[in-house]
């Protein structure tokens, strides 16, 4: 008997406790926001914005964090001013490894592993007149220069180096020159 009781309490007990759980409209949750977030769609107004329309954009002038201004512009003259330009980086901060594989990376495929403008693009015929850095006249300001911004065929690399890397390279551009 005392059995029979044990199992009476135990299925009304359950009965009792699932009895108040409802799939369709689930217990009160602490925090709302936290489990079910408002899903903004893209590109929709929001009053997150000054307007309601457009995102925020930065202060006139402002500078990301990290980044260091290339102040002569993209024109010859700037080019030509570039000439006198001198690596920031110390002999002793100088990581020829590191310029030597990102020269690899970046520049041998046109220049090629000598800087005798014969990589496996200009083998292959993809680029034409890709130049010899022993027949140039170059400075480590001018390939920066160039690295910044482009010349000629050649399109810019700001975006794939930063700044010390391309001084970098620069640096191990004038040791092939050089050799």
């Amino acid at each position: 008997m005392k059995a029979l009781y044990k199992i009476a309490f135990v299925v009304s007990a359950s009965a009792a406790l699932t009895s108040c759980f409802n799939k369709n409209e689930p217990n009160y949750q602490y925090m709302p926001n936290m489990y079910e977030s408002v899903g903004y769609e893209t590109y929709s107004e929001s009053k997150a914005f000054n307007n309601g329309k457009e995102g925020q954009l930065p202060a006139t002038g402002s500078i990301p964090r990290g980044f260091t201004p290339y102040e002569l512009p993209n024109t010859e003259e700037g080019y030509n001013a570039s000439k006198a330009n001198v690596s920031p980086i110390a002999a002793a901060d100088y990581d020829e490894d590191k310029a030597k594989e990102l020269f690899t990376v970046y520049c041998a495929i046109c220049h090629g592993d000598k800087g005798d403008g014969k990589g496996n693009l200009a083998k292959r015929e993809k680029f034409s007149g890709v130049p010899n850095y022993k027949d140039r006249e170059i400075t480590e300001g001018s390939v920066f220069h160039v690295e910044t911004y482009g010349r000629n065929m050649m399109g810019s690399h700001a975006n794939q180096l930063n700044t010390k890397e391309r001084w970098l390279v620069a640096r191990y551009v004038m040791k092939l020159k050089s050799e």
